[in-house]
């Protein structure tokens, strides 16, 4: 009688950017693949070669129709099992490098681009765990924040939706995210209307009538944010931000804002393909910048 050998399977090994990916994921950190030129990959086909509008320069067609986030920032994940499914094998095997999402592991990374803006954060901000780069330094802090670019001259921020490649541990112990990296954020926002001054815009009159009841003001600051929104070229996500933030330095504080006026402007944000989640966090993230 014959006896048949069974055929040992021997599993392929794992790509180095896999392997490393999923050891950030045990350490906490959200990872996810970047091809080169540090875009992500499209998960899914609606996604492929940002099909999507997830660069910067492309226009979305309109919001992704994906069942889960399958790109950029959203797809960073801390589950192995996702990181070795199927779907992302492809993307591993190609992969330029390893990024993760700060902002889902707490973080904040002030991205400095050259030796000037190096210089500038030593003068500026308080000491942290630094990343040497290609061409300056990733500045990492404990906390989160919105992530508005070019904040100044060579500096971004990468936190909340939005990610960054990953380039070792650095050095140096993480201190608390401080409040003049959270000050980047609003540095001169700009007022749907200029007529009105930062005082009365922040605060009703001392009368108690709002200063900004004439509803042509009101409707002149609204319509003006959302034909801005309507024809911004690229950036959506910054232009909406940029709006919402304006709208709410103008008239957060005094009560001239009804659930009418939001709808409006998040109408308009996604007629250019914001969902209606980014449009949330967007306002949420305004808000909170302003301190509201």
């Amino acid at each position: 009688m014959t006896q048949t050998t069974g055929i040992r399977r021997v599993p392929r090994p794992k790509p180095e950017s896999l392997r490393l990916a999923l050891a950030l994921a045990a350490s906490g950190l959200p990872v996810l693949p970047l091809r080169a030129g540090k875009l992500p990959f499209g998960n899914c086909p609606a996604c492929t070669d940002s099909a999507c509008g997830d660069r910067p320069h492309m226009k979305a067609a309109g919001p992704c129709q994906c069942l889960a986030p399958c790109h950029a920032w959203a797809a960073a994940t801390t589950d192995p099992r996702v990181l070795t499914s199927p779907a992302w094998a492809t993307a591993w095997r190609q992969a330029a490098t390893v990024a993760y999402h700060p902002g889902g592991a707490g973080l904040t990374v002030v991205d400095l681009d050259n030796p000037d803006a190096v210089a500038w954060a030593h003068q500026n901000l308080p000491a942290t765990r630094t990343v040497a780069t290609t061409r300056g330094e990733h500045w990492i802090y404990l906390g989160t924040m919105t992530s508005p670019n070019a904040v100044r001259p060579g500096v971004d921020i990468k936190s909340l939706m939005s990610y960054a490649r990953w380039l070792g541990p650095g050095s140096g112990t993480m201190a608390p995210l401080p409040d003049a990296v959270r000050a980047l954020a609003v540095k001169e926002p700009t007022a749907p209307h200029p007529t009105s001054s930062p005082a009365t815009a922040s605060a009703p009159a001392e009368s108690g009538q709002c200063p900004h009841r004439s509803p042509a003001y009101l409707e002149r600051g609204i319509a003006m944010a959302e034909k801005r929104i309507e024809e911004a070229p690229d950036s959506i996500h910054k232009t909406v931000y940029r709006m919402f933030l304006a709208v709410l330095s103008a008239h957060g504080r005094c009560g001239c804002l009804t659930d009418s006026h939001v709808a409006r402007l998040f109408t308009a944000a996604q007629g250019k393909g914001e969902t209606a989640r980014h449009c949330a966090d967007a306002w949420a993230n305004a808000r909170t910048a302003l301190g509201m």
